[in-house]
């Protein structure tokens, strides 16, 4: 029986599109005849595969085909014996082999392609963006949502991303190690984002996609290794708070893929081996200079060595939180440190500095700012004020697993309000 082509490329867009991309973006030198060249061959594999069957290695069969296509795009093109001149002076075009799948090659295609996107040159906000679009496969609107901008926004930093990396001639490679520091901080900003999408999808009805949540571990741990023996305590403090965010996935829903909050969790589901694996890298990465990554992994820690939620050392995550809203200030970092001190000292003074965050219109389309506030007026028994504002997180969330949450919160306080 031939198995459902549908499903076979669901299942090989997902777990492999960072991949293939990155293989044609090393063979051709071009995102776009990348990506473009792989979306054909994936839409291809719908009808073939339903005629003849799902091949031995289906990945392998995406990249043939969409080097086929790719290069007959190239041979339509106008002025094609300019453009092929110039692939092959640039060194672009080479031999093209068969993908290696094998996750402890180093270098990797896709670190090269982080590093490619991650260059100097291009602004902060496209290095991200663009290798969330090529490496994780997330279409413009999530992107956009990632970063609380508007898709439109989103789509010409893409486009400009693009062709600077063409009109400058940006090499596909991973940089020297004396090169390497000064695009770590977005490499590894672009692997937190794309585990972030995977934990908490930001649309959709998928939960979680284990998917890129394990890409970007991977990543992590490449990343780590390549730049052994003494990799950046950065680097090491990322792969743990990934580590220590994705040994929760399993409480994190119940048996209807509904939410799960934290202090709610069974913490016997929690996957200890991953816990083990990372708490002995949080120690190694804190030390007298904490970055933002360290001190996050630091917070989480405290978490999972917690037994039972009410033996969390809240005063302890409040300290954290002050020296992280110092080393990297933000609206969110602030968010998350006024629902810790919420287990400290209470609703009250943490809806003052929700208010006072609001106040601000930072995160005025950002749900959790909404979700935060309504639970705490629900905690002081504000039903009505608490209500309005799980409408308003409600407008504004995504994810279906969140919105069902939510609106199980507004029905309670509604009732209760009654």
């Amino acid at each position: 029986m031939i198995p459902d082509a549908n499903a076979a490329v669901h299942a090989v867009y997902s777990s492999d599109w960072g991949r293939i991309v990155a293989t044609l973006i090393r063979s051709f030198g071009d995102f776009d005849v990348a990506e473009e060249a792989a979306q054909e061959a994936f839409a291809a594999a719908v009808d073939q595969w339903r005629e003849s069957g799902v091949p031995d290695s289906p990945p392998a069969w995406i990249i043939q085909t969409a080097r086929h296509k790719a290069i007959d795009r190239i041979r339509h093109q106008t002025r094609l014996k300019e453009k092929v001149e110039s692939y092959a002076a640039s060194g672009l075009i080479q031999t093209i082999e068969e993908p290696n799948y094998d996750a402890s090659e180093i270098p990797d295609d896709r670190l090269r392609l982080i590093f490619t996107c991650c260059h100097p040159a291009l602004a902060l906000e496209a290095q991200v963006a663009l290798t969330l679009r090529t490496l994780g496969g997330l279409d413009t609107d999530e992107i956009a949502r990632a970063f609380l901008v508007p898709a439109a926004t989103m789509a010409q930093r893409l486009v400009r991303a693009k062709r600077k990396i063409r009109d400058a001639g940006i090499p596909y490679s991973v940089p020297d190690t004396n090169d390497m520091p000064a695009r770590l901080d977005a490499v590894l900003t672009v692997i937190y984002l794309i585990f972030n999408e995977g934990y908490a999808p930001t649309q959709g009805g998928l939960p979680v996609r284990t998917d890129l949540c394990a890409e970007a571990i991977r990543l992590g741990r490449l990343l780590r290794i390549l730049m052994a023996p003494q990799p950046p305590s950065e680097v090491t403090a990322l792969v743990a708070l990934m580590l220590l965010h994705d040994s929760r996935r399993e409480a994190r829903l119940d048996e209807f893929g509904d939410l799960v909050v934290l202090e709610e969790q069974d913490r016997s589901r929690w996957d200890q081996r991953q816990i083990d694996e990372a708490l002995p890298l949080v120690d190694e990465a804190l030390g007298s200079e904490d970055g933002p990554f360290a001190l996050q992994a630091a917070i989480s820690a405290v978490h999972c060595r917690a037994k039972r939620a009410q033996d969390t050392d809240w005063p302890q995550i409040v300290r954290l939180y002050d020296l992280l809203e110092r080393v990297q200030p933000s609206p969110i970092v602030s968010l998350n440190r006024a629902v810790a001190v919420a287990l400290v000292d209470g609703p009250q003074p943490a809806l003052a500095l929700i208010d006072a965050l609001a106040a601000t219109g930072d995160l005025d389309g950002y749900h959790l700012l909404h979700a935060a506030r309504a639970d705490l007026l629900r905690r002081l028994g504000s039903k009505v004020e608490a209500a309005e504002s799980y409408a308003r997180a409600l407008a504004l969330v995504t994810n279906d697993s969140e919105r069902r949450f939510l609106e199980r919160r507004l029905r309670e306080v509604q009732s209760s309000a009654g």
